[in-house]
């Protein structure tokens, strides 16, 4: 009842052709291998009825397909959920708020879902760092960022599978110095938090540290969000540790963690998305965007599992997309346009 991968197997059978679709590609999205989809008909007239670990029915009226029930019955004993919510528009709030609900149902059947990095993995990302290359240099329009300085602007990175060697990446290639703080939004087990820091530490100018209660962002920092407790600033721009868990199936959540960080900075808070399988940040990207907020994503083809920056893509807010290397470029590139406006409009007023 598991795919090639080891991944559970789900069959979805409804007689409306758009919600099957829908449901096939949400399944898709937490890494479920769909090994049946079709009508109720279809499914009757299957030659082998087909090995699934869970099955999805929803129909518009039970009562037009009374054979349907009995032939689940007889032929599998894989729990069937039926009764599903129609699935909203793809892109919209709704849609993404009806896949949190469906991924919590399959949960709640299947056990966890989402893919996170390994241990054996951030090993092998550290194994293969190679040696120091040059950073690129601090654009000249840049004034360098004064040491143990407090961040006026703030860049939320999230990600989940693939994300740290993203975010290695990302940090990599960026100039030492940038007037910027980094938020750093990982979902993993938190008993890789150490290696974590240790990765993503290496041959970089930006290096980890966990968030401490009390302490304010700094320039140069990248500050990692724990998993356990929910986090939120203080009026005074100071991290604090609550005492709730992170709503949502997994911790950090990176809806939640954008939506604290922008309580406090507003449209001076921007997040990047990086590679991770699911959808979060998607329900919280259109409210930063409305602050004035920039919203970025990684192109698809160089994440480790593009579903989550293709969904907060879907929404439509997202202003730039590339690579890691081209995220920073275009990071650098951004602060440095900011610095030569604020220049002129500092000669234009004196």
């Amino acid at each position: 009842m598991a795919g090639q991968c080891g991944r559970p197997k789900v069959g979805i059978v409804s007689d409306v052709v758009l919600q099957r679709h829908r449901l096939q590609a949400a399944t898709s999205k937490f890494g479920l291998e769909v090994c049946f989809s079709g009508d109720p008909d279809r499914l009757l007239g299957y030659p082998a009825f087909p090995d699934a670990s869970l099955w999805l029915v929803t129909l518009e009226d039970e009562a037009d397909h009374p054979l349907l029930f009995d032939h689940l019955l007889e032929n599998t004993e894989a729990p069937v959920l039926f009764g599903l919510d129609e699935a909203p528009k793809p892109g919209s709030t709704e849609y993404f708020r009806w896949e949190r609900r469906l991924l919590g149902k399959l949960e709640q059947q299947l056990g966890n879902l989402e893919e996170l990095d390994s241990e054996a993995t951030l090993a092998q990302l550290e194994q293969d760092t190679p040696a120091a290359t040059p950073s690129p240099d601090l654009p000249h329009w840049i004034p360098p960022a004064v040491p143990g300085s407090v961040a006026e602007e703030v860049w939320i990175l999230g990600a989940s599978l693939g994300g740290p060697a993203a975010v290695k990446t990302f940090l990599d290639h960026l100039p030492p110095n940038l007037p910027v703080g980094f938020i750093y939004a990982q979902h993993i087990d938190g008993n890789f938090t150490e290696v974590l820091t240790r990765v993503l530490g290496r041959h970089a100018h930006y290096q980890l540290k966990r968030a401490e209660e009390g302490y304010q962002v700094q320039n140069g920092d990248v500050v990692l969000i724990p998993v356990e407790h929910e986090w939120k600033l203080s009026e005074q721009g100071t991290l604090t540790e609550t005492s709730n868990a992170w709503p949502g199936p997994y911790g950090p959540s990176i809806d939640q963690v954008l939506l604290n960080v922008a309580d406090h900075y507003g449209q001076r808070c921007h997040a990047i998305l990086f590679s991770g399988m699911g959808n979060d940040g998607a329900i919280a990207a259109p409210l930063l965007k409305a602050y004035g907020s920039r919203i970025w994503v990684q192109e698809s083809t160089s994440c480790g599992n593009s579903s989550m920056p293709e969904s907060v893509a879907a929404t439509g807010c997202a202003g730039f997309c590339g690579t890691p290397e081209q995220l920073a470029r275009e990071l650098v590139k951004t602060i440095e346009e900011s610095c030569l406006l604020k220049s002129r409009q500092k000669r234009d007023s004196a």
